[in-house]
């Protein structure tokens, strides 16, 4: 493939109109072995065609046992990262190179390896949403739905260094009162939400739950009934008496809470700008007529060298450990 086709981070090629991309994508997957991994935020025609919809853990248990040839990740870059670093072997695509992670981002690797020379007495757990060069800095990796239970499974004398989410480390630091020293990371997407606008929506909807996930910020958490992982706020939005929830965490998982329970009203929690609800920009780069020549050309393709495979590996296969010990 042209190496220019690839210049934007995606192939740009002309895709006839009259095809039924879901019926195309459906006989290239079984033409090609191939597995469509999405994750909740993506848009709904994806996740509509995917063989499997998860969160960060979900996905990658997924990942590690899979027996595709192909893994096509409808994701961002860490989590296509994620499923090259358990299976080597697979060839691992991504629609958009350019679906990366501001929460990844604001963690870079040559300064998060001084921060860590500074507390060397301390094991580092690192949120799964990060780079493979900060897996491979990393004891431990977690996701919002292991998190706790990952760091009081540690000795309570254990020192820990939680990177990159502050705001995640923050909720873990509370809930378990454990030493832990955090680095300064956020997702763009959970720190823009308004606590004035959500506290309106409150007024307005007083029968509503507001359920959010734990990489908002604190003043959001203090007021949510309930907090938890993308995988945790649908289950609970199912399981709920509740008819109505304001939902704290990007939007795209009211798709599948829709889905779920049709006969509840779900609304996206408002943020601190003009728009009607909280899209996650990089996520939302992934788009179905990509995920079409991405499976049909085989590009792009996500590619990491085996020494770095090889350390990042180790803290992913202790979480993953660790969550079947925990029974999640």
């Amino acid at each position: 493939m042209d190496d220019e086709l690839l210049s934007k981070g995606f192939l740009d090629v002309p895709i006839d109109l009259s095809l039924d991309l879901f019926q195309e994508i459906n006989k290239l997957k079984k033409e090609k072995n191939a597995v469509i991994l999405a994750h909740y935020y993506q848009e709904a025609d994806i996740q509509d065609i995917a063989d499997f919809i998860g969160d960060s853990l979900a996905l990658s248990q997924q990942a590690a046992k899979t027996d595709a040839d192909i893994i096509l990740f409808a994701g961002v870059h860490f989590m296509a990262e994620t499923a090259k670093i358990l299976c080597p072997d697979k060839k691992v695509l991504l629609p958009d190179l350019n679906a990366g992670c501001s929460l990844a981002d604001s963690c870079p690797a040559d300064k998060f390896a001084e921060f860590k020379l500074k507390h060397p007495d301390h094991l580092v757990i690192s949120y799964i949403n990060c780079s493979a060069e900060i897996k491979a800095l990393t004891d431990i990796i977690c996701t919002s739905s292991n998190a706790e239970k990952i760091v009081e499974s540690l000795p309570r004398e254990q020192k820990i260094i939680f990177a990159p989410d502050k705001n995640l480390g923050a909720y873990i630091k509370k809930k378990t009162g454990r030493d832990m020293v955090l680095w300064d990371g956020s997702c763009m997407v959970h720190e823009i939400f308004s606590l004035e606008k959500i506290t309106k929506l409150k007024n307005q909807y007083p029968d509503a739950e507001l359920i959010a996930h734990p990489e908002c910020e604190a003043a959001i958490l203090e007021i949510s009934d309930y907090i938890g992982s993308t995988l945790g706020l649908l289950n609970y939005s199912k399981k709920s008496d509740s008819k109505e929830f304001i939902v704290a965490t990007e939007a795209g998982i009211l798709h599948q809470m829709i889905k779920e329970s049709p006969n509840k009203m779900f609304l996206a929690a408002p943020p601190n700008n003009s728009c009607a609800c909280n899209d996650c920009p990089h996520m939302k780069l992934n788009t179905l007529e990509k995920l079409y020549n991405c499976l049909k050309y085989e590009q792009p393709e996500i590619l990491l060298p085996s020494d770095l495979i090889e350390k990042a590996k180790k803290p992913i296969i202790r979480m993953l450990k660790l969550s079947a010990e925990f029974g999640l």
